[in-house]
């Protein structure tokens, strides 16, 4: 294990005014937005979507690092050159989704625990050789009046620190991924309990597994009210809450905080990062974004399936990094969204 090679990737996924594109959708999901516009969901399709993403003029300047699906780390662009390639050309560092998916937890109904550690140590031997320098691991935790329980808090932290340590080992950044659905009518308070106890285990396990934390990205759920909660709580509130909860658990050798959208807005997922960036304190991480749909969604509308859509949908898809780039410096505000294409 290479460990300043490893700190110095976490910090460059994290760089100053930049965030990470997550574009390692499955096919299942990417079938169901695909579906949703009217576009075939086909290999080539996703090609020419995922090569429309990465093309727009002055993308680099906001997205540091870019999460890849396997058939995108081994397809190439519509130039001819290798995914891997273009974004190492761009100065964005290549990641791969790794994980096998969220599965049931024996036992407890209606919890999961996210599998794909067989075989882990040679598929990331794979994707380092395929230009991967980081990868990432999604855990899911369900709020209720009984979940999550303890036996899903333990099992997902193990699979997460397991996966982290692998990773190293491999000479590759993890980004541990532990996400609270937004799904429920759960109060901010109870978003709050939930995240804080999944986060110090997450952080206990890694711990205990000999992950350098300095080798690390964690992509947590930011603490909101739930999608149905009959009083949704405030940009500020979120923003305060969530930091908050940082704070009390992780540690401030931790090179960055890369929050995910998780069902969130285009312009809720910005104001939010971006009020926690203008809180005036001082943190011991950069605070920036992971985004999936609120980066992509925007430009995969723009874009249709349509070739003549392609070059709106890249300004689309620019604005919309540009959007969060600043967001993650604390300098975000509404009117900027008059200027998208």
């Amino acid at each position: 294990m290479d460990i300043e090679a490893l700190k110095q990737t976490a910090q460059a996924m994290v760089a100053s005014g930049k965030g990470i594109l997550a574009m390692d959708e499955s096919h299942p999901t990417c079938a169901k937005r695909f579906e949703k516009l009217g576009i075939p969901t086909t290999e080539e399709k996703r090609q020419e979507y995922r090569d429309m993403l990465l093309t727009g003029e002055g993308i680099e300047n906001y997205i540091a690092a870019a999460i890849l699906f396997d058939e995108t780390i081994r397809q190439k662009m519509l130039s001819g050159i290798s995914f891997t390639e273009h974004l190492h050309n761009l100065g964005i560092i290549p990641g791969i989704k790794v994980d096998a998916g969220a599965k049931p937890l024996a036992g407890f109904p209606g919890e999961t625990v996210t599998e794909g550690l067989d075989g882990l140590r040679d598929r990331l031997s794979e994707y380092y050789e395929l230009g991967a320098r980081f990868a990432k691991w999604r855990a899911v935790y369900t709020i209720s009046d009984k979940t999550p329980s303890d036996a899903a808090n333990m099992a997902n932290a193990h699979a997460l620190a397991r996966y982290a340590a692998l990773c190293q080992e491999a000479n590759i950044v993890p980004i541990v991924e532990p996400e609270v659905l937004i799904n429920g009518d759960h109060t901010i308070e109870q978003s709050f309990i939930a995240t804080q106890s999944a986060q110090k285990l997450v952080f206990n396990q890694l711990r205990e597994q000999g992950v350098a934390l300095e080798g690390i990205v964690l992509k947590p759920s930011m603490v909101t009210s739930g999608l149905d909660a009959a009083e949704k709580a405030g940009v500020e509130e979120v923003a305060k809450r969530t930091i908050e909860c940082l704070l009390s658990t992780v540690p401030a050798e931790v090179p960055g905080i890369a929050f995910l959208s998780g069902g969130q807005t285009d312009e809720e997922a910005s104001a939010h990062l971006s009020a926690m960036n203008s809180l005036g304190k001082e943190l011991p991480w950069n605070v920036t974004f992971s985004y999936g749909r609120a980066l992509q969604q925007a430009a995969m509308s723009a874009w249709n399936g349509n070739p003549d859509n392609v070059e709106a949908a890249r300004k689309v898809a620019v604005h919309r990094a540009r959007m969060n780039g600043l967001a993650s410096l604390g300098q975000y505000t509404p009117d900027l969204e008059q200027q998208a294409a």
